[in-house]
């Protein structure tokens, strides 16, 4: 079987490559960003993937991509994943995430090719939920409160619309808030764990910079998450779709004070205006009983150890000075 990992080089396309690899009789590939010139500054984790340094925005490139591989499953993780920036950059985001996703489904439609896709979109795509409302199953409406969000929804949609006009086996995921070793500090746990780790390992002012931490998340690790994605590209419904969640909520400021708690460190938190959304969504917490009733899935490594990884994670890599501390 081949299989195709869209965003390889990036945080979860590590873990989902670790994870595939550890299926038997698979040949993996894996696209890269690439930059102006050509090159790239990503790395795949795995050395035995086949990468493929390509702009997915680029519809020749990706029919030649499809094409060359010929791919049974892709996983397409690729795309411009931080709300704040989205905001910023609101054309960018949606020439990203829709063009790129646009191009692929057209390319294996095209080509006439057997290949089941998983589409990931997001818990964002939900918007303020009402209390009577949670937790979240995927028939609750959609309320995108940003440019990210709105380019989620699009992606989902053209998903659901290719299985519809074209028969293409989509399957299309919704995952809440997913944390673990390897996170870039964009996000606000590894955030938190970063700023920590170097007070620590570096002599950093003992002070944690945070936003809004009375908001709520739904928080699962992301080796779990990875565990849902592979299951249900064997096992979800042509044209489902699928919340992966813990269930659970937990405040910004539970989660940090579990972050501090495990540091020896004194350490100061102040909020960070620059670290305000414009709109932030009080409470997401999500139903995955779908997911469950199709797979079987439920959440394996609990939150404690997955705070200690991410803490772990954080300190070697700031006691290495080449890594790249992203």
């Amino acid at each position: 079987m081949r299989a195709l990992v869209t965003g390889a080089g990036g945080f979860v396309g590590g873990h989902l490559l670790a994870a595939l690899r550890a299926t038997s009789d698979i040949i993996l590939h894996g696209t890269l960003r690439a930059n102006a010139d050509g090159s790239t500054d990503e790395k795949l984790s795995l050395p035995d993937v086949r990468a493929h340094v390509i702009d997915l925005t680029q519809e020749d490139a990706v029919t030649r991509l499809i094409a060359e591989v010929k791919p049974d499953r892709v996983f397409h993780l690729a795309g411009q994943a931080f709300v704040p920036y989205s905001f910023e950059h609101p054309w960018e985001t949606f020439e990203i995430n829709l063009h790129s996703q646009l191009n692929l489904l057209q390319a294996i439609h095209n080509q006439k090719l057997d290949t089941r896709i998983l589409v990931i979109g997001s818990a964002e795509m939900y918007g303020v939920v009402r209390p009577d409302q949670l937790p979240i199953t995927e028939l609750a409406p959609l309320m995108p409160t940003s440019p990210y969000s709105v380019s989620k929804v699009a992606q989902d949609m053209l998903a659901l619309q290719y299985h519809l006009s074209y028969n293409l086996y989509t399957v299309r995921v919704r995952p809440f808030n997913h944390i673990g070793p390897g996170q870039s500090r964009q996000f606000a746990v590894s955030s938190f764990a970063s700023q920590i780790a170097a007070i620590e390992v570096a002599g950093a002012e003992p002070i944690v910079r945070v936003g809004d931490l009375s908001a709520e998340r739904d928080l699962t690790d992301v080796r779990d998450i990875v565990r849902a994605y592979t299951m249900l590209l064997e096992e979800g419904e042509p044209g489902g779709v699928y919340n992966v969640c813990s269930g659970v909520a937990h405040s910004m400021q539970a989660i940090l004070d579990r972050l501090i708690a495990l540091s020896a460190q004194p350490i100061e938190v102040r909020i960070d205006p620059d670290r305000l959304r414009p709109v932030e969504i009080p409470r997401l917490v999500g139903d995955y009983s779908r997911l469950h009733a199709r797979t079987g899935w439920q959440p394996q490594i609990d939150l404690d150890r997955t705070l200690r990884d991410v803490l772990a994670d954080w300190r070697t890599r700031l006691a290495a000075p080449q890594t790249n501390h992203i």
